[in-house]
């Protein structure tokens, strides 16, 4: 399993990191994304939405919606397990449609779902290290995940 470590500093290097992955993933992409409360999870996902075609002020957190498809020059397929109670609820929303369908899937607060993520992912745990500063820890399940975090490692910045 092929990791990547990336530090950000203000909310502008999490949007730029969130840039860069999306730059990186294959057509079709899950991305599972753990951290606590405020630690910068949508911001990432704006970033990474941003880059692939989306306006950012359309990127909420979906907490209360569970899941928002934003659509850009790639969809973007952004769920939010926090107020789920288990596997059953996740499943009840369909995951496995926008799992085989082309673009990018990112959950937040998939360590709630772990049991219905797909056998290959990339895996994000945000941790908070300062007032501003953020540490991102990659981890690919899978080997297209490994080609993207060998090209999120080639970026500058």
């Amino acid at each position: 399993m092929k990791s990547f470590l990336h530090e950000t500093h203000d909310e502008q290097g999490t949007s730029r990191f969130g840039a860069a992955l999306a730059a990186s993933l294959p057509e079709q992409a899950v991305i599972a994304l753990n951290g606590p409360l405020g630690a910068g999870k949508t911001r990432l996902v704006q970033g990474l939405a941003e880059a692939l075609g989306v306006d950012r002020r359309e990127v909420v957190s979906p907490t209360f919606v569970l899941v928002q498809e934003y659509y850009g020059r790639r969809p973007v397929f952004h769920f939010d397990a926090y107020r789920l109670h288990g596997d059953e609820e996740f499943w009840a929303l369909g995951p496995e449609e926008y799992f085989n369908s082309p673009g990018v899937v990112v959950i937040e607060w998939a360590e709630r779902v772990t049991g219905c993520l797909p056998a290959e992912r990339l895996e994000i745990d945000v941790e908070v290290v300062g007032p501003t500063d953020r540490r991102f820890h990659c981890r690919a399940i899978g080997a297209a995940y490994e080609a993207a975090l060998e090209r999120l490692s080639q970026l500058p910045g």
